[in-house]
């Protein structure tokens, strides 16, 4: 049977309260102070794959696209700058997370794509999405679509474009995420936030790290999204990649200079991985998953088939998203058991 990962929701909540994610209460003395700082600290400006934007005021209904996105401003205790978010319901049980407050407060504006129509409905003043994270010009929702309506937005790190076509990431997945925390708080001026919540998750991962299998013991992981025909992947630049690496990996795709992407199952095959981390969401459910992993012929002498060597995450975990740290936690944990 495949080992399920489900990362401490503990450490999460643990994460949370070092930030002070449930705002200080002011009482009327406090406003004027309150409205005097909000003052100075604008304008502000963050740099945004690439791009140099300046903010005069705190954006006050934010809609977001996708579960990590939405997390990454519900970790910031941003839930009253929102709208609303969009997603399909897909994305595990939500009942259980630190943010359950959260999700039950902000408007579920839809389980369907992002579309303007819906963003201008919502009377958005911004939008949290990503290229292939909602933004698509296939689609025709993109940034420049919502400039010429007043909506401006704001793209996910991880899914910042390299220049190289369509491929996607111009840092490491874990920079992708610090970087969007700490843009974030500025933007929205809750920066003491966002540096107790980094500060938090880089102690998680260095203490995960410290346990975590070294030199000849680190295996060969593979990352399996989904796909017969051919495996769609992590690249360098998507999450799995440093989820893998800081847990003891040793990421089989590492080469590839994209986030998510498809490759030939003969490259799987080249590089025999030691261990396939399933990413568990959509229609196709981990255990169908694993079923024909485990049953296609190419891959019965892949050493992570023949051990049977098959964990499987959740798609927050492995998506950009305040999650990321507790799934290098467990995954360490996973692969020091395996190579017991």
């Amino acid at each position: 049977m495949p080992t399920y990962i489900r990362p401490a929701v503990f450490a999460l909540a643990t994460a949370l309260a070092l930030t002070g994610c449930g705002a200080e209460v002011s009482g009327p003395a406090d406003a004027k102070n309150t409205a005097r700082r909000a003052d100075s600290h604008y304008p502000v400006t963050v740099e945004n794959c690439g791009e140099k934007k300046t903010y005069d005021k705190a954006p006050q209904r934010v809609v977001t696209n996708d579960v990590g996105i939405t997390e990454i401003m519900f970790a910031l205790g941003l839930e009253d700058h929102m709208a609303g978010y969009v997603m399909p319901d897909d994305k595990g049980d939500l009942s259980a997370v630190p943010w359950k407050d959260a999700y039950q407060k902000t408007e579920w504006l839809s389980k369907d794509r992002i579309n303007k129509e819906l963003v201008l409905d919502a009377g958005a003043d911004l939008v949290f999405a990503g290229w292939n994270y909602g933004f698509s010009e296939g689609e025709g929702f993109t940034p420049a679509e919502l400039s010429r309506v007043g909506v401006d937005s704001y793209l996910l790190s991880e899914s910042c474009r390299n220049g190289q076509g369509k491929a996607r990431g111009v840092m490491s997945p874990l920079d992708a995420l610090y970087t969007d925390l700490a843009n974030l708080g500025k933007v929205f001026d809750v920066e003491d936030r966002a540096e107790a919540l980094t500060e938090s998750f880089r102690k998680q991962i260095a203490e995960a790290q410290a346990k975590a299998p070294k030199g000849k013991d680190r295996p060969r992981v593979f990352l399996y999204d989904d796909g017969k025909d051919k495996p769609l992947t992590s690249g360098a630049y998507a999450g799995p990649h440093d989820i893998i690496t800081k847990a003891g990996g040793d990421h089989i795709m590492k080469d590839l200079e994209d986030s998510w992407t498809t490759v030939g199952w003969e490259t799987v095959v080249d590089r025999d991985p030691e261990v396939i981390v399933i990413n568990n969401y959509g229609d196709t459910t981990a255990d169908q998953k694993r079923k024909f992993l485990m049953s296609y012929k190419p891959l019965a002498n892949v050493s992570a088939i023949r051990n049977n060597r098959i964990v499987v995450l959740d798609y927050v975990d492995l998506v950009e998203s305040p999650r990321n740290p507790a799934a290098v936690s467990s995954l360490a944990g996973e692969l020091r058991n395996l190579g017991s």
